[in-house]
């Protein structure tokens, strides 16, 4: 499925300029959502996130058991993993914060899969007791510390004090006596075996940012091909753990194919597995330069590639796209607060490494856009869109063409619906913006806008 766009493949599904030359995201006019909102503001067209899941569903109808699994990390957002809930997808956490999201989201526990390098006794514990359908384990510890956990739950005493959550933690809680005579997935857990994967290091690098590539030999994530044989040993070893399979990941915004069918080439040289996750990281447009696979050229080559390795046609794939279910579904919103002209032409809005801080990590790139009028790159003046905050590096976009920027003009960034959201910040004091969903020319606010007394809500007098 080609999603595309009246103005670029970098915008929403269904954006468009209006009849006053105004930039539309779901049927909304964005400089009346400014008006409306303030800024900055994440916009998300809803209509495309679900277009998205169901395109990434539709692919993999062609394997008989292919699960798509929302890496939540990319929008940690209730209303974005409560859509993706609803169209049928699984979700993927790596804390215990997001598990609580996943599930205040709607995601059943057997609809969650639980990553993570570094996973505390408190986040396995809760994963257990939510009853997720897998847990991929990264390292040796965590086979010990699972193994602790399912002894240690397969010995409590029953009565009143059975329940009490280990670590002081978000997550740690007394239950109260009333529910001690209840089963939980942990009580129950004990009686059975939890379903495991093995991260698996493949030794494959798809050209992306260092920061963002994980399959390489030295990485922090998972198993090297090494030390793989001896941690399948262990977990089928260890009572209470069964090995459903291999889980893999290795590197995020990807724009070739080669890489992921290597990536399968090196897994299923392990061994016979019942289930294979391989990951996500298809990339997506941040310009109009960039041109990443479809999606079913993606989940293709992926199902092409684990057929010509000879996996079994009853075994479980799973894919955990992220970035390319929602980065294009958004644009973040800002108003222009000064143009100054020296050497560059700077143009300074009221948001910035707070609200994206993708260009100051990875060195990112951004389009910029002034809402109200288009800018022909010919003519138009190249500016740095700066940001407000007290660093030089606060830089969202550089060499972009507006034309004649003005205070009080809406910019719009496109293909910010991956990890803004999730990695804002408070930096320099400034409350993280609203997100706002957008359909059919209406608009609703799914998180408000923090306000300053946010900012001290936490605050211990």
């Amino acid at each position: 499925m080609a999603i595309g766009t009246a103005l670029s493949q970098v915008f929403p599904l269904g954006s468009r300029l209006n009849e006053q030359g105004r930039i539309e995201i779901g049927g909304c006019d964005t400089v009346e959502l400014a008006r409306e909102f303030g800024t900055p503001a994440y916009i998300v067209a809803e209509d495309d996130l679900r277009a998205r899941a169901r395109a990434f569903v539709q692919a993999g109808r062609e394997w008989g058991n292919f699960q798509v699994v929302f890496a939540s990390k990319a929008f940690p957002c209730t209303a974005v993993m409560s859509l993706f809930a609803q169209e049928g997808l699984w979700c993927d956490v790596a804390s215990g914060g997001e598990l609580h999201l996943a599930l205040n989201a709607g995601f059943p526990g057997e609809r969650i899969l639980v990553h993570g390098n570094a996973k505390s006794e408190t986040e396995l514990q809760a994963a257990l007791e939510a009853g997720v359908a897998l847990i991929v384990i990264d390292n040796f510890d965590e086979i010990d510390r699972l193994q602790t956990i399912i002894s240690r739950t397969a010995h409590a005493p029953s009565g009143p004090t059975a329940h009490v959550r280990s670590g002081d933690g978000p997550h740690a809680a007394r239950h109260t006596a009333d529910e001690a005579d209840e089963p939980n997935a942990a009580d129950e857990a004990a009686g059975s075996n939890i379903e495991v994967l093995l991260r698996a290091t493949p030794d494959v690098r798809g050209e992306t940012h260092e920061k963002i590539s994980t399959g390489q030999a030295d990485s922090k994530f998972g198993f090297s091909m090494v030390d793989l044989p001896l941690a399948i040993e262990r977990v089928r070893a260890a009572k209470g753990l069964a090995l459903a399979g291999i889980h893999a990941h290795i590197g995020s915004q990807l724009l070739e194919l080669g890489p992921f069918r290597r990536e399968v080439a090196a897994l299923a040289q392990i061994g016979e597995f019942s289930t294979w996750d391989l990951g996500g990281g298809l990339g997506v447009a941040y310009s109009e330069q960039q041109r990443p696979p479809e999606i079913e050229q993606w989940v293709g080559a992926l199902i092409g590639a684990v057929r010509e390795a000879g996996i079994a046609e009853d075994a479980r794939l799973l894919v955990e796209p992220g970035r390319s279910l929602t980065a294009n579904a958004g644009v973040t919103l800002y108003t222009v607060q000064s143009v100054k002209r020296n050497v560059s032409t700077w143009v300074a809005v009221d948001g910035g490494m707070s609200d994206n801080m993708r260009p100051m990590l990875y060195g990112s790139v951004y389009e910029a856009h002034l809402a109200d009028r288009p800018s022909d790159p010919a003519t138009a003046t190249r500016c740095v869109l700066t940001g407000k905050h007290c660093e030089s590096g606060d830089v969202i976009a550089r060499d972009v063409p507006l034309e004649d920027p003005r205070p009080g003009d809406v910019i719009v960034t496109p293909a910010t619906g991956a990890y803004g959201h999730a990695m804002a910040s408070n930096y320099n004091g400034v409350p993280r913006p609203p997100v706002v969903f957008c359909k059919d020319g209406e608009a609703r606010v799914v998180v408000r806008r923090e306000s300053y007394d946010d900012l001290t809500a936490r605050d211990v007098r």
